[in-house]
């Protein structure tokens, strides 16, 4: 894959990104307009600081270090991508209006426990974990891949708890037997 191509690749994901986050704000509007409560504000600007900084890393290193394409790594760092990419578009599939980047819990709706919630707690955080590994190592990114994976890991542990927190107890109760992000290899019970 040559310069170009990845470089388009980066901004046709910077766009998506854009895209969810004007379907975010829709959808805030939504579960606002039904009496959400919103948790985190801190933990979510830093994450859309985040990812901007992000991609400005990937494309800055692929400029400045060159990094030759690394063959079947990176054809292998481009399936990832790409399968991390339909979980997302699963995640979002499934959650409907109740998809969000922002922290919104409405009154009275149960937790989701469909599509790829039925087996792990936090499917779009994987997608996101798989994609900061894999959309760098496309082009053979590896300062990225390594630097954004590490920081990633307290800002998602963070992001985690304000969000658990603010689903209350009963969503503990309910989730605490669902793995948070490796699935079990059978689909598990539902819980009565």
């Amino acid at each position: 894959m040559s310069l170009k191509v990845y470089l388009v690749l980066l901004a046709l994901l910077a766009v998506e990104r854009l895209s969810e986050l004007l379907r975010a704000a829709s959808n805030r509007r939504w579960a606002l307009a039904r009496g959400a409560v919103e948790s985190g504000h801190g933990v979510h600007r830093l994450m859309v600081t985040f990812h901007c900084l992000f991609f400005v890393s990937c494309a800055a290193e692929t400029v400045l270090f060159r990094p030759p394409f690394p063959g079947w790594l990176g054809w292998l760092a481009l399936v990832v991508a790409l399968l991390a990419q339909a979980l997302r578009a699963w995640v979002i599939a499934t959650l409907g209006p109740r998809w969000n980047t922002r922290v919104l819990v409405v009154p009275g709706l149960a937790p989701v426990r469909a599509g790829p919630y039925c087996w792990i707690r936090h499917p779009n955080y994987l997608a996101v974990a798989l994609e900061i590994v894999a959309v760098p190592l496309i082009h053979g990114c590896w300062r990225t891949a390594l630097s954004f994976s590490l920081m990633h890991i307290p800002l998602l542990a963070a992001r985690i708890r304000v969000e658990e927190r603010a689903m209350g107890p009963g969503y503990q109760d309910l989730m605490d037997r669902q793995p948070r992000f490796v699935p079990r290899s059978s689909r598990p019970r539902s819980a009565p």
